[in-house]
């Protein structure tokens, strides 16, 4: 949906949606040109974008892509349909249950991630200055989730105790 929506501005070829993705999204996570070029194919073989002609380049003729009416409508609904939470838990809670479960220590597990989580905040502060509103966008976003997983450490871990005897005794885990 990214390089769909990339193509939503106006025609453009490969390059320049993977240099455009890179530049406001991808920030610190770039596409792969073989992904670009691999979603434009399917983007067109569904009917969502099609080539409009090709434009000189660097490296040879560089094939031109356009939204479609489709994709227009594809797009849309995407962008308006809110995400579903995750179902399934995050890795951090699995170690913790798996933990209980060896009858390890968690608290070693907690403190780790959450020192990990407060250096990462404080590098999201730094960035902040001087930054541009879109980095600026994305970094209030990590910040907000690294202050709910930030809650949910506390809360484990004034729970280990209830947790392993639950664990340990095959009982459910009450509130403690």
């Amino acid at each position: 949906m990214a390089v769909l929506g990339l193509l939503q501005p106006g025609p453009a070829h490969g390059f320049a949606i993977k240099r455009r993705y890179d530049e406001l999204i991808g920030r610190d996570r770039e596409l792969k040109y073989g992904q670009v070029y691999s979603t434009l194919a399917r983007l067109e073989r569904d009917g969502l974008a099609s080539g409009v002609g090709v434009q000189p380049g660097g490296g040879g003729d560089r094939k031109v892509y356009a939204i479609t009416d489709a994709g227009v409508t594809e797009l849309e609904t995407w962008l308006m349909t809110p995400q579903l939470p995750q179902a399934r838990p995050a890795e951090l809670v699995t170690r913790v249950v798996l933990a209980l479960v060896a009858g390890r220590p968690a608290e070693p597990i907690l403190d780790g991630q959450r020192r990990v989580y407060l250096a990462r905040m404080r590098e999201l502060t730094a960035a902040r200055k001087g930054a541009d509103a879109v980095a600026r966008a994305l970094a209030d976003f990590e910040q907000a989730h690294l202050e709910a997983d930030l809650r949910w450490i506390e809360l484990a871990a004034a729970r280990l105790g209830p947790m392993r005897e639950a664990l340990n005794t095959g009982e459910e885990a009450t509130d403690g």
